[in-house]
């Protein structure tokens, strides 16, 4: 068995995981995981598909009829990976909405050799009309190449330069 990550992206419309769906389901697919939004607009997905190994070349010949309905799809083969060393950690972060937020956290993470496992980000309104507020959670891994108080230390001095708050929390 292979397992592949699909990476779709097109203009939004109904039916484009319907579509994305029928092809796996054709070639005996297992659909197992998935993230996909519209944003501004636009459809985005990812998914984690379980396929036999003959099938990879047809599942890939027939994604790429989807370009003609105006959703292009990149394929990925993948190897799952699990270090017994690893700590995972939820990052939330929010502060008022300015450039330069996510960038100045995950190039403190990548510096510290933390590998992000699942990012999220969002806008709302400010409590009393006080502007616009940026929101994230980071689900992330660290590795003996670094440790939690590190990171929350680092992130911490981060923090204070682009004026926005940070909690650390263990999933477990």
């Amino acid at each position: 068995m292979s397992q592949l990550l699909l990476t779709a992206v097109g203009a939004d419309r109904a039916g484009l995981v319907s579509d994305l769906s029928e092809i796996v389901a054709s070639h005996d697919g297992n659909w197992l995981e998935s993230r996909m939004a519209r944003l501004a607009g636009a459809f985005a997905g990812i998914v984690l598909v379980d396929i036999d190994e003959d099938e990879v070349e047809p599942l890939k010949v027939d994604l790429s009829h989807l370009e003609a309905k105006g959703l292009r799809v990149t394929v990925t083969d993948t190897t799952p990976h699990h270090d017994s060393d690893e700590a995972l950690l939820v990052v939330h972060l929010v502060g008022h909405d300015h450039p330069g937020i996510i960038h100045a956290v995950t190039a403190t993470m990548a510096r510290l050799g933390v590998t992000i496992d699942d990012l999220s980000t969002g806008l709302r309104e400010a409590p009393m009309g006080d502007g616009i507020l940026f929101e994230a959670q980071v689900q992330c891994r660290i590795t003996n190449a670094t440790t939690v108080e590190d990171l929350r230390s680092e992130l911490e001095s981060v923090t204070t330069e682009i004026m926005v708050d940070i909690d650390l929390v263990d999933p477990s």
